[in-house]
């Protein structure tokens, strides 16, 4: 077996069981889980549609590449969502959801022979685990840029060793951030480049929050570089239609940027059989050629976010989001691993520890003391945790 698959850490809902064994909530309290970011709105019938008029795909081989349909269907996203030209066929590849994609570029990308030194990919802390997993399995060494709240929850490369600099080879970037909602802004975007063009890493850009967001559209990747005047080289975004579209289940989505590097995952994917069925590729040409349904997912969520954060305002201290579904909250006591069993002991709500969304770096683990807040819930679910979460104080 791959020695590395014993450097894995148990992923964060694995841990949430466990520290939650053995409690018994209170059983006339209706159960409300916070804990995961799984969309719960209904699948909106533009994709429902498109998918059963698309059956008969079921009979056909589907191309790596994906359809020429599906890939236009995103390039004309890129233009009307952030003023981004790109080519259908040498700058899009449709993959089955960013998680698979983000792992999977990473296998492609590492060289572990390019410098003699062991590579290393950087990761924002507290970060999608699946950053380091697919880092250790490559055979990389992951090093971690802490995202604390006096820095906007931006990661600070100037914290960043020249030595790691130098054995760099990817660096991830999660904007609208998992877990904080923290958004990058243009001259975060031109410092991260500026390092790109000095060490010639490659910049992985995790978007897959971009649709969530309260009347301001976050700055994407390929954007930033047009703005500032660059092309895409060593520049990929990953996005993906489960939040934009509340479809999880499909496993949809697409990377956009270099045609250089592109080319060489497509190569990398055609050999690891990993192609979108084309019953599911005309159900995602159909949900990015709509907006109708992206607003209303949009208002769902802001109605959340306007009822929730004044109940909770007296208890907890946190900052609005910039986009995403989720609270960043820093808890009462300073203990967020005891916060969350006694949420779920006493008021049946469960959240996820902050601490099993990060690692200990440089002195300090920066998702203690806080928890994560998905609102993903009905309306009515997330306004009763609330005031439950704000009656334990």
């Amino acid at each position: 077996m791959n020695p590395h698959l014993t450097q894995l850490q148990p992923y964060p809902f694995e841990r949430l069981r466990a520290l939650l064994a053995g409690v018994t909530p209170p059983a006339d309290l209706k159960p409300i889980a916070l804990q995961i970011g799984e969309p719960k709105h209904a699948t909106p019938t533009v994709v429902t549609e498109a998918l059963t008029h698309s059956l008969a795909g079921l009979a056909a081989y589907p191309s790596t590449l994906g359809s020429a349909e599906l890939r236009a269907a995103c390039a004309h996203w890129l233009e009307r969502r952030y003023g981004v030209s790109t080519n259908p066929d040498s700058e899009i590849l449709p993959v089955n959801g960013s998680r698979e994609a983000l792992f999977a570029f990473t296998q492609a990308l590492i060289d572990p022979s390019r410098s003699g030194e062991r590579p290393v990919v950087i990761s924002p802390n507290p970060f999608y685990q699946i950053y380091e997993g697919a880092a250790l399995l490559a055979g990389a060494e992951p090093y971690y840029v802490n995202c604390l709240a006096e820095n906007r929850f931006q990661p600070d490369w100037t914290a960043v060793p020249e030595t790691v600099w130098q054995r760099t080879q990817l660096v991830f970037v999660c904007s609208p951030g998992n877990p904080t909602g923290a958004v990058m802004s243009l001259a975060d975007w031109q410092a991260l480049f500026e390092l790109s063009d000095r060490y010639g890493f490659t910049i992985a850009s995790d978007e897959c929050y971009s649709e969530i967001h309260f009347g301001q559209a976050p700055l994407g990747g390929l954007e930033a570089a047009v703005k500032l005047g660059r092309g895409f080289e060593r520049l990929v975004m990953f996005t993906s239609l489960s939040k934009r579209s509340n479809v999880p289940g499909l496993r949809s989505g697409f990377v956009a940027g270099d045609a250089a590097l592109l080319k060489h995952f497509l190569l990398y994917r055609t050999y690891h059989g990993c192609a979108m069925n084309p019953t599911v590729q005309a159900a995602s040409a159909a949900a990015w050629r709509d907006e109708a349904h992206v607003e209303d997912n949009r208002r769902q969520y802001a109605e959340k976010f306007a009822a929730v954060m004044p109940l909770l305002a007296p208890v907890f201290e946190f900052a609005e989001p910039d986009a995403s579904f989720y609270l960043w909250v820093r808890v009462p006591g300073g203990d967020d691993q005891a916060y969350a069993r006694r949420a779920f002991a006493e008021a049946n709500v469960t959240v996820l520890p902050g601490s099993f969304l990060a690692r200990d770096a440089h002195g300090v683990n920066p998702g203690a003391g806080y928890v994560r807040l998905a609102l993903v819930a009905p309306l009515a679910d997330c306004v009763e945790a609330a005031k439950r979460l704000a009656a334990l104080r």
